[in-house]
């Protein structure tokens, strides 16, 4: 059995869906880190069946609307003297900005490289969001962001 130390003062992210972890855990450039973080892999879960779970032993600056657009399932402990002080549960975010590209090449994004990629949430239960340039439709997901 592998033992991970406890957290004393940084973040838990959970309930990532198996086997995106190391898409996150690079994301958040974490293998550049200079403290402990740790990628737990394929755990058990009564919800899931298998999650991944990344602990962070530093309170680091993150983009919770990127996470919630790549796993809306996600869940935040930030952890202070090795005890949960908030819990931050995450969901699709209603507008997301330079986190997806569109794909359209008829789109303006595509030839005036200065303008913002924005795209806002269309259909919840689909993870849908439409470019609001072009009304290109994209789902959000770990393979998307850029």
């Amino acid at each position: 059995m592998i033992h991970v130390d406890t957290i004393k003062n940084g973040l838990v992210i959970d309930h990532i869906r198996a086997g995106s972890g190391p898409r996150i855990f690079s994301w958040l450039g974490l293998d550049k880190a200079d403290f402990s973080v740790a990628m737990i892999m394929n755990v058990p879960s009564k919800t899931h069946g298998k999650k991944d779970i990344i602990k962070i032993d530093s309170i680091i600056s993150i983009d919770y609307s990127v996470l919630g657009f790549i796993d809306p399932n996600i869940t935040i402990n930030v952890v202070v003297e090795e005890r949960i002080t908030r819990k931050i549960n995450l969901t699709l975010p209603d507008r997301v900005e330079n986190i997806i590209a569109c794909k359209n090449p008829r789109c303006i994004t595509s030839t005036e490289k200065y303008i913002t990629h924005v795209f806002t949430l269309v259909d919840k239960k689909r993870a849908e969001y439409c470019c609001e340039y072009c009304d290109e439709l994209y789902r959000a997901g770990i393979g998307e962001v850029f």
